[in-house]
């Protein structure tokens, strides 16, 4: 098995006529991006970023095969947080995407999603909090239940994690999204807290396990933006 990347330029959202909040917009185009209103056709500009980064990244991370377990190829992104200037100039890029959104809180999801989550909302003045796993936080938490290949485990987050605050507008943020079991678990979290997720962001997108059903249910509550898609061939 080998993995082919395949980078998706000029990605642009539309605009809906409801409350809800606007999905960013892909900041990696090379021209100014179009956010398309069906209602006026306004134009959101949005700085030119480095148009390399994506390339830069995807070689700085280490494929590594048959790890944790034979016949899967592990995504190693220590190698990519490695550099730090490269680290620097993703973090900013993402700072960058969502700096028009008010976000309150940055969430990471244990344990790799921490690294980047942390970093981004330092960037962007944001409170940072952890998803973990079971039995890693403190004091009162909310758990939420997801399926292995073979039974069940669990994430949880601090009841008093946004201060008691409804609505706030959060970022949801891991290093890879495959099979999407824990993001979707983290996302139901983040709903019984009554927060806003704007959208889940993924240094890495397996596209594999796109049709999965915790996939199509992440997509049915939030956008999800990735830098690298990866598919198999």
């Amino acid at each position: 098995m080998f993995f082919r990347l395949n980078f998706t330029k000029g990605l642009s959202m539309v605009r809906k006529k409801t409350n809800e909040i606007e999905k960013p917009i892909n900041a990696f185009s090379e021209e100014d991006l179009m956010l398309e209103d069906s209602a006026n056709q306004t134009e959101v500009k949005m700085a030119k970023h480095k148009p390399t980064l994506r390339e830069e990244i995807e070689q700085a991370i280490t494929d590594v095969p048959d790890f944790p377990k034979k016949g899967i190829l592990f995504k190693d992104i220590t190698t990519f947080l490695h550099n730090g200037k490269l680290f620097n100039e993703y973090i900013q890029m993402l700072a960058h995407r969502y700096q028009a959104y008010k976000v309150e809180y940055v969430i990471g999801i244990e344990a790799r999603g921490f690294m980047i989550a942390s970093a981004l909302a330092f960037a962007l003045n944001a409170g940072f909090v952890p998803i973990r796993k079971k039995g890693k936080l403190p004091g009162k938490v909310l758990s939420q239940s997801y399926s292995l290949e073979y039974g069940k485990d669990s994430m949880e987050i601090k009841e008093d994690a946004f201060s008691g605050l409804k609505g706030v507008n959060v970022i949801l943020v891991d290093d890879l999204i495959a099979t999407g079991g824990t993001a979707c678990a983290a996302l139901k979290l983040i709903s019984k807290l009554e927060a806003k997720c704007i959208e889940l962001c993924c240094l890495v997108n397996l596209l594999e396990f796109a049709e999965n059903k915790e996939r199509k249910e992440i997509e049915s509550k939030t956008h999800v933006f990735s830098l690298i898609d990866v598919e198999t061939t």
